[in-house]
């Protein structure tokens, strides 16, 4: 069998493979907007569910569900910076460098489900803070950390090195040229990692289902040791009443809104990517 043919059969299997693939996504798409959209209306998104979800809207789901994400973001964010910078700039051990990768992509391989198990025998159960959207936040953040810093780390490196000799010619320290030069060309592509977490996190169920969530009558929490509802548990409590009509045409529209959140966050992301490349290439 000659190259050409051997070429023309793996560019079919490509494109089949991404034929396929393709399909069952918008036929996945397809079908959570076909039976949300009839679902999904103004006052759904306003008002709360009663009768355990089987009636009424998720108002206080999706309120819930940023809350949690908006923290495990404020908690991880700074952190992510600092590593990526220290393995970029300062850690210049090639050990340590093999060391750390694979720590990082170690803690990225974890399932969620370990995360929720950890955070229950650490928070609840060692430390008794009982059932928190804290707590939740901050598994959230240990969960999408990696990806942070390796987003961050790999936008620091795409600088190219001429910025940082051209400032240290100028006089200025290494922690200058870090905080006045490096940080700002790359904190787009740290924000892009951060929206790609976050679109990750929002539709976590396991990490945070049984320390952090309430599946009925959470509200706005008024401390940080109380539950939240959020919109994953919602459509898994609606899930398991599927026989009930209402119930299942209601985790259809939450399905709706948390994949249109979802989207939102990876369209703001690729946003700032090509932002991001544009500026680097400039």
């Amino acid at each position: 069998m000659n190259r050409a043919i051997r070429n023309s059969i793996f560019e079919g299997l490509c494109w089949t493979s991404l034929i396929v693939t393709g399909a069952l996504l918008m036929v996945l798409i397809g079908s959570i907007f076909w039976n949300g959209f009839q679902a999904v209306s103004f006052d759904f998104v306003i008002s709360a569910s009663r009768n355990f979800g089987a009636e009424g809207g998720v108002l206080y789901q999706i309120i819930g569900s940023l809350l949690l994400i908006s923290v495990a973001a404020g908690l991880s964010f700074p952190i992510a910076l600092g590593t990526a910078l220290y393995k970029s700039e300062y850690l210049k051990n090639q050990y340590l460098q093999r060391v750390s990768d694979i720590l990082i992509y170690g803690l990225n391989g974890i399932p969620s489900v370990v995360f929720g198990i950890f955070g229950l025998v650490l928070f609840v159960n060692i430390l008794s803070t009982g059932i928190s959207w804290f707590v939740g936040s901050i598994i959230l953040g240990i969960m999408i950390l990696p990806t942070l810093v390796l987003t961050t780390y790999q936008s620091i490196n795409s600088i190219p090195h001429h910025y940082r000799e051209s400032a240290l010619a100028l006089g200025m320290s290494k922690w200058q040229v870090s905080t006045k030069i490096l940080l700002p060309m790359s904190i787009q592509g740290a924000f892009t990692g951060l929206l790609i977490g976050l679109a990750r996190a929002i539709g976590e169920t396991a990490p945070i289902m049984f320390i952090a969530t309430a599946f009925s009558g959470a509200k706005i929490p008024g401390s940080p040791f109380e539950p939240v509802a959020s919109l994953p548990t919602h459509i898994l409590s609606l899930a398991q009443q599927a026989s009930d009509p209402r119930s299942l045409e209601n985790a259809w529209g939450a399905s709706l809104i948390l994949i249109t959140l979802v989207g939102l966050f990876s369209l703001t992301a690729v946003i700032f990517r090509n932002k991001y490349k544009n500026s680097v290439a400039r």
